[in-house]
């Protein structure tokens, strides 16, 4: 603890006697989930058991299994990856899961991307490699035709002698001591294509003029030639962090048979086992080109480009190297990666989930980093799944779920929060908070590690994660962050997301900008975005209040119109916003056009579209995309910041001023932004409920004006499970407004409803003295931790331990209770608020031999009903505080905790 005082507040009630409403009955899914690694797979059943136990008592609802690299030292535990072995373990937490009631997905690889040893040369992710000849009419090229792919290493634990390695990587042995993210062999690759390309536009394909020893048979026609040699690499990229059994190749995303080959393998090996209860598979983001260059080939591109894009892309290789007039190199390139697009679409995504649902089985999946539209790549499985912390990013998944109907959106929650060791459960559920804002309503911790009973503090770890274990002296007061997180999602899983803004998300204008090479990963907003009118669009409308989802071409294309609303495949929405960009797909706009003339409002932020993508039958494209734009006339509307056109039965609307359009548009916001107040919105049987919380650094008090329509509100606090009717009144418009008070970083849950309720009114409480100190001599006493437990103290004040003297104080984590016997305040009121001030880092507090509350933080205080206090009580602290002293201790003594491959 910090605060050298702890207050008692006297308050006084606002509200009347009656019955509450209740909160929904927990599911297993309301509850966190978490990625539980096994480092080595260094389990056994009594282990898991145990530690599934705490799990459960801890409050979490399920675990995602993923097994990573093995414990130095530890060779002899190691289970291999899907050995028989192995599945007896998982079949055992399959069990459990049951008995307990905890939910289990797995990861679909050992490490990540998807990959291991069982992974052919064929169906590795590859590269594509050039060269360029020029050769003058009448002459030969005497130079062989090859390429010779350069060797490359790169490790995460010991360097090896690459010449000493075996190719395939698979077939070596102790691949755990290098921990390999990259590795190339020197070879010579396979050639592709040797095509010729004439200043005068002629074009020749050459490939089959080149001999098996590499010599072009060939004399150039008159003219000046430009040869174009394309090879086949292997771009080397391995399973990430792989386990014991998992260690290889990574396949290649853009193949079909890739795919099925890499999942037959998990179908031969489950097949002999009882694998029902098991929910879902997991696929973490793509991080197939964190590495050397890039993976931008499969054996199948030219073929599947002729099929999807109507071209031969061997006729405009100089275009796709960009070496040709910068407008067909845009539009070529833009050919390219939209046809990657669909390969990972169709070739990947969609195989696997149908993989997953012929066994009954759900797939999750971040698509975040890929190189396509992460829009269709999420909407493609049953739960997309984000990670980091920035709002327009986050949106992505969710505005996937929520465009196509889907009830979860789930994310990897508090990924590198903080240094190791100094996130706290208060900046975890600040970080949760913002996901839930995003949409997201199913949260997977990041994460737990698997740990023996047996094994010395602070047993194993994960390098990128909170260590959310038992070995964490936070533990303890986890269950209080659990039960926030489950009673949020309680509410947020239920009914549809109620958004009234589909925004265009206009990826043909990354699709033509090169950038860093061939593919184009869609990840974070920045930097790719930044200062476009996409993002600009996206963050006005978080300021302003407005509720929107993301929409990609895929999805609006399948969009209809309905009673001037559009309707996805999942949601209705009351209009599109066109941000402004260069170049749109032919089909979109004219798909935009149709949902106007059926009676859809729609905004283009600026200008129109300026020209349709692609090269394939562009002049006939952009003839018909000019006759669209030609039917377009805005002429000034009653808003001076507003152009208009009527088009069919419904309108066009043009302007910079992306809130005095939507204005125009009929579409409301909620005001509460205003005031710092950052909300989500969903509707549900019994009306639309709010996640509301306090961004600012000030607190609010007083009366918030709604968009949703209703007969009654009341208020539901996920923080101590406090629940009633809220003060609601009709403004001088006719929406609802509620009364509502919260300070910095504090959430409720509003429900309004559509039918009148009776009940009591949820209590806010005003001060009626000032804040009254706990006196007395407060009893140190260190209760759970180490490296050891400090001798009791007695202190005037709840005083923070390493103020203490003596480095016994300073070394500890772990858990120090606080006691003092006090004497009742003086006062009259209806409750008493005990303020524990700032807290390091987490609290359970007991009165009069009672438990309170769990206070994981970021806020420390609680409500005392009046009649809690006696005439003497008894005060009792548990705090717990991070490992990081006790680390610390231990890397200043030279004692050993970073004992992982």
């Amino acid at each position: 603890m910090k605060k050298t005082f702890i207050f008692l507040i006297l308050l006084v009630s606002q509200a009347l006697p009656a019955q509450q409403p209740a909160w929904p009955e927990l599911i297993g899914e309301n509850k966190p989930w978490t990625r539980w690694w096994w480092p080595g797979s260094i389990v056994t059943k009594p282990g898991l058991t145990a530690a599934m136990e705490k799990y459960r008592d801890a409050g979490l609802g399920g675990m995602e299994i993923a097994v990573i690299y093995g414990v130095k030292g530890q060779e002899d535990k190691f289970i291999n990856y899907l050995s028989p072995r192995w599945m007896d373990m998982f079949t055992h937490v399959l069990a459990e899961g049951e008995r307990l009631g905890l939910g289990i997905d797995l990861a679909n690889a050992s490490g990540w991307p998807f990959g291991g040893p069982w992974v052919k040369p064929a169906d590795a992710c590859k590269n594509i490699n050039y060269r360029i000849w020029t050769l003058s009419g009448g002459d030969s090229l005497k130079e062989k035709i090859e390429f010779i792919q350069q060797p490359l290493v790169r490790p995460v634990g010991e360097r090896p002698d690459i010449t000493r390695l075996k190719d395939p990587i698979a077939e070596n042995d102790n691949l755990q001591l290098y921990a390999l993210d990259q590795i190339k062999f020197e070879k010579p690759l396979p050639l592709i294509a040797l095509m010729a390309y004439s200043d005068s536009g002629r074009i020749a394909d050459l490939t089959g003029n080149v001999t098996p020893e590499g010599k072009l048979v060939w004399t150039a026609p008159p003219g000046k030639w430009t040869l174009y040699g394309v090879f086949q690499g292997w771009h080397g990229k391995m399973v990430e962090r792989a386990g014991p059994g998992g260690e290889g190749d990574v396949i290649d995303h853009f193949s079909g048979p890739a795919i099925d080959n890499y999942l037959k393998h998990f179908d031969s090996i489950f097949k002999d086992y009882d694998i029902r209860s098991l929910r879902g598979y997991f696929n973490d983001s793509y991080e197939v080109d964190d590495a050397s260059g890039q993976a931008d080939w499969t054996n199948d591109l030219f073929s599947e480009f002729i099929l999807r894009r109507g071209y031969d892309l061997r006729d405009h290789l100089p275009a796709l190297f960009q070496n040709d007039e910068t407008e067909k190199n845009e539009r070529v390139l833009s050919d390219y990666r939209q046809t990657i697009s669909d390969l990972i679409l169709e070739k990947f995504t969609t195989r696997w989930t149908e993989w997953a649902h012929r066994q009954g089985k759900t797939t999750r999946n971040q698509a975040h980093g890929s190189p396509g539209n992460i829009l269709d790549l999420y909407a493609a499985t049953d739960i997309p799944e984000t990670e980091g912390n920035e709002l327009t990013r986050l949106k992505f998944a969710s505005s996937a779920a929520n465009v196509t109907g889907k009830k979860y959106a789930s994310c990897e929650a508090a990924t590198w929060l903080d240094e190791h060791f100094l996130s706290s459960l208060g900046d975890i559920r600040k970080a949760v908070d913002l996901f839930f804002l995003a949409g997201i309503n199913h949260v997977f911790y990041h994460g737990t590690c698997f740990s023996p009973q047996d094994e010395p503090w602070p047993g194993f770890l994960f390098y990128a994660a909170v260590e959310l274990t038992p070995a964490n002296p936070l533990w303890r007061d986890f269950n209080g962050l659990n039960k926030y997180i489950s009673r949020v999602q309680s509410f947020l899983q239920q009914g549809i997301a109620d958004n009234d803004v589909l925004l265009y998300f206009p990826v043909f204008d990354r699709y033509a900008d090169y950038g860093r090479g061939l593919l184009e990963h869609f990840d974070a907003i920045s930097p790719a975005f930044n200062g476009t009118p996409f993002r600009t669009a996206a963050d006005e409308m978080i300021k302003k209040g407005y509720g929107f989802d993301y929409i990609s071409d895929l999805q609006l294309v399948n969009t209809m119109s309905l009673d001037g609303l559009l309707h996805t495949s999942g949601n209705v929405y009351g209009t599109l916003v066109v941000p402004g960009c260069k170049y749109i797909p032919v089909e979109t706009f004219s798909h935009i056009l149709r949902l106007v003339n059926e009676g859809v409002k729609v905004i283009f932020l600026g200008d129109l579209p300026e020209n349709i993508s692609g090269w394939a039958d562009a002049e006939e494209k952009t003839a018909f995309f000019e006759s669209l734009r030609s039917g377009i006339h805005f002429s000034p509307s009653n808003n001076p910041r507003v152009m208009k056109c009527s088009y069919g039965k419904g309108s066009l609307l043009s302007g910079s001023d992306l809130e005095q359009l939507l204005t125009f548009a009929g579409i409301p916001r909620e005001n509460m932004s205003d005031h710092g107040l950052a909300f989500v919105r969903r509707q549900n049987l019994n009306g639309t409920v709010y996640f509301i919380t306090n961004r600012g650094d000030k607190s609010f008090d007083g009366w918030v004006s709604l968009q949703s329509a209703g007969r009654s509100a009341a208020i539901f606090n996920p923080a101590d499970a406090r629940m009633g009717l809220a003060k609601s009144r009709l403004s001088r418009g006719g929406s609802m407004e509620v009364y509502l008070r919260l300070d910095p970083d504090e959430s409720l849950l509003l429900q309004i409803y559509e039918n009148e309720q009776k009940g009591k009114l949820y209590q806010f409480y005003d001060p009626v003295n000032s804040p009254s100190p706990v006196a007395g001599t407060w009893k140190v006493e260190f209760i759970e931790g180490g490296p050891v437990l400090p001798r009791p103290v007695e202190s005037a004040g709840p005083a923070t331990w390493t103020s203490f003297e003596g480095e016994e104080y300073q070394n500890f984590s772990g858990t120090v209770r606080y006691s003092v016997d006090f004497k009742k305040p003086v006062g009259k009121g209806d409750a008493w608020l005990l303020d524990l001030g700032e807290v390091l880092h987490s609290a359970n507090v007991t009165l009069n031999g009672k438990k309170l509350a769990f206070l994981p933080g970021p806020r420390f205080s609680y409500i005392l009903g009046k009649k809690q206090l006696k005439a003497n009580n008894s005060l009792v602290i548990e705090v717990s505080n991070l490992m990081a002293n006790r680390i610390a201790w231990m890397d200043r003594n030279g004692i050993p905790w970073k004992k992982f491959y």
